[in-house]
C-alpha cells in the first residue's frame, strides 16, 4: 500500500538516512498494506515528523521517535518509508 502526503518527492530519502537526532517529514509509506495500517496506528502518517533516536543493541532495528513515542522498525521496514528532509 502505498500512502503519500504529498504527490511530488523531492528525493527518495528514507528513515535509514536519517542520523541520531535528526528529524525529517514522513511523506510516504511503500509497504503492504497491513504493515502500512499498523504503523499509521503508532502515529507513521504523512505529514508527521518522525526522529531517528537510537540504535537497539546490535544496531538493527532502529529507534524512531514519532508522535511522542519511541518505535523499533527492522531496516528492511524502514527502508519502504520515504521522507521529505527539507525541514
Amino acid at each position: 500500500m502505498q500512502l503519500s502526503g504529498n504527490n511530488r518527492l523531492p528525493h527518495r530519502a528514507t528513515l535509514l538516512d536519517l542520523v541520531p537526532g535528526e528529524e525529517a517529514t514522513l511523506s510516504e509509506l511503500n509497504l503492504p498494506e497491513e504493515v502500512a495500517h499498523r504503523l499509521m496506528i503508532l502515529g507513521f502518517v504523512p505529514g508527521s515528523t518522525v526522529s531517528y533516536t537510537r540504535p537497539a543493541p546490535g544496531g538493527d532495528p532502529r529507534v524512531y521517535r514519532v508522535d511522542g513515542a519511541d518505535v523499533a522498525l527492522r531496516s528492511e521496514t524502514a527502508r519502504q518509508i520515504h521522507l521529505d528532509r527539507s525541514m
